[in-house]
This record gives structure tokens, sequence and C-alpha cells, in this order.
């Protein structure tokens, strides 16, 4: 466990990427007092600057008070922490992996110039698709996977703990489930390890007795988690406010040493017999990144997931020459 206590002068984020994602996270993190310093950096001058100033303008509001940013690469210079938004954007109908192609040029084009100016920071993907995004940043920038992950299902799982809370009608803090593999498709709950206040969620019952998480119950908490981007991004083109606030959580997470267990994607290593694809798995965290991966106890279904979670990551990036 960490016990250093976090230098105050070099609590700095910043944002790549000015997008919706990009400054719904950098407002997150200013009303949240996530970072001391918050930089935004875009190549479109003109929407930079205006989120900067918009930002700047209520900082006498909020617990962090510098907000800087620009066109200017260097603005991320020194940074503790590099959150990635920039790329395109996912449109309605279109799945993660599709927007590969497009986005992973975009990193190899991005990582080189972002380490130039911040080699010692922790890197953090939140462009889809994140997982194969993570691979590619990691073997780009020579850094150790430990160093470059993306936020995965870090959000995905808090789709769901809040669908159980609902329908279990208990506090959220109270619900204990993770999504894990891939931040797409092929994501899974772990429902043989999921708890509701210590009673396995197969077993909770209501007030009158009664079993509430059927088979069928629990297939349609799964879909609606894994499908929830879709139908919010049909309605409103983008999701970016619970993403900004998954962003921000992390960001504190790792600036104030916290050794926190969250599903985050990383380059995994022989995790039951998976390596060299990013997936999902509960992950202790800190100042240094991933500190571990855990292994969590799995049954045989979710371990046929996990494989075809890997399978289907593993083929699209053959696809980009991964």
């Amino acid at each position: 466990m960490s016990t250093q206590l976090p230098d105050l002068n070099a609590l700095k984020l910043s944002v790549i990427g000015a997008g919706s994602v990009g400054s719904s996270l950098a407002y997150a993190a200013l009303i949240r007092g996530s970072a001391r310093e918050i930089a935004l950096f875009d190549i479109n001058a003109k929407k930079v600057d205006a989120e900067v100033a918009d930002l700047s303008h209520g900082t006498q509001f909020t617990p962090t008070s510098y907000v800087t940013g620009g066109a200017d690469i260097e603005v991320v210079k020194d940074s503790s922490i590099v959150i990635i938004t920039a790329g395109a954007r996912q449109k309605p109908g279109q799945t993660r992996l599709e927007l590969a192609g497009v986005n992973a040029n975009i990193m190899k084009s991005l990582m080189p110039q972002l380490l130039e100016q911040a080699p010692n920071a922790i890197y953090v993907l939140v462009t889809n698709p994140c997982d194969v995004l993570t691979v590619v940043a990691q073997k780009v920038s020579g850094l150790p996977a430990n160093q470059v992950f993306s936020t995965g299902t870090m959000l995905d799982t808090s789709r769901l703990r809040w669908a159980i809370a609902q329908k279990a009608g208990v506090g959220l803090a109270n619900v204990h489930a993770t999504i894990m593999g891939e931040h797409g498709d092929s994501e899974f709950p772990t429902w043989s390890n999921a708890e509701i206040g210590h009673v396995p969620i197969l077993d909770w019952k209501d007030a009158a007795g009664q079993r509430v998480f059927s088979e069928d119950v629990l297939d349609e908490l799964a879909y609606d988690a894994v499908h929830a981007a879709y139908s919010i991004i049909e309605g409103k083109g983008a999701t970016n406010y619970a993403i900004g606030l998954t962003g921000a959580r992390l960001t504190e997470a790792i600036l104030r040493y916290q050794d926190v267990i969250l599903p985050l994607s990383s380059v995994l290593d022989d995790y039951y017999g998976v390596s060299g694809v990013a997936l999902s798995a509960p992950s202790i965290v800190s100042n240094k990144g991933i500190e571990r991966v855990l292994e969590v106890p799995l049954n045989n279904t979710e371990l046929v997931k996990l494989k075809a979670s890997a399978a289907a990551l593993k083929h699209t990036l053959s696809t980009l020459g991964f």
C-alpha cells in the first residue's frame, strides 16, 4: 500500500480533447477538486479556448482554481495524469470496435507528442474502442502496462450497480457487482460473486420473501448495462456526464494515492491464460497506476465469456497490425 503523501504541486490533470466527453470530464474534475491544476488540450483552438474560459469563470465556486489549456501540446507539460478523450465520435448504431481503425491512427500520432511533454504521467484512455487503443498506446509509447490503461468497464459497472440498487430498493453503496471483459458488446457481469449487503444476489428477497433476481432479470440487467450507451447516443448524440464523473473519480484515486479497487482495462499477462490484450478486471490503482490486477474467482460460464471477449479484441488488433 502507498504511504507516501501526494506532492500537491504535482497534481496536474490534462484532458486531451475538448469535445463533449473531454469538457464534461474537465468540468467534473473541476467541481470535485480532483486535481490542483486542470489543463485542456484540443487541436481546435477556438473550441478549446472557449471551453477553458467558460470553466475558468466558475473557479470562484470550486475547489480547483487553476484551469489552463489551448491548441499547443505544451499545455500538458509535466502532467501527473493524462486522460485521452480525443478521437472520432461513436455514431448511432456503430459499435465501439468499428471505430478502431480511425482512432488507432490518431493514437499513433498523439502518444509520441504527449510523451515528449509528460514522460512520467499516468495515461488513461477513454477514447473508444478503449481496450484496443490501450494496447496501441502501450505499444507505441513503450511504457509499462501499469502506466497506460483505460477506464474500461468502470462506468459499465456503475450503470449495473445503479440498476441493481433500483431493483432491490437499497442504497447504491450496498451493491457489489462487477462487469469484466471488453468495454463493449462482449462484456459480462460476474454474477457468481455479486452481492447486495453481503447477501448473494441470487438469494436476495423482497420484504414479502420473494426472490427478486431471477435468471431472466439478471439477463435483462446485463443487457441494459451493456447497451446503455447506444440508447443514450441515439437520444442525445453522446454519453458525456457519467464518463466525465468516472474520469474525475479515477483521477482522485491516482493522485490521492487511494489504493482502491476498480474495474480497469490494462494489457494483461497470463490472466486466466489471456495475454497481449487489454480487458477489464478488478485492479488495485494508486499513484503508480495499476498496482495489481486481481484474479477474482470466476465460474466456468464467466471464464468462457472472458476468453470470448479476449478473442474478439485480438481479432480487431490483428486487423490493425498489433
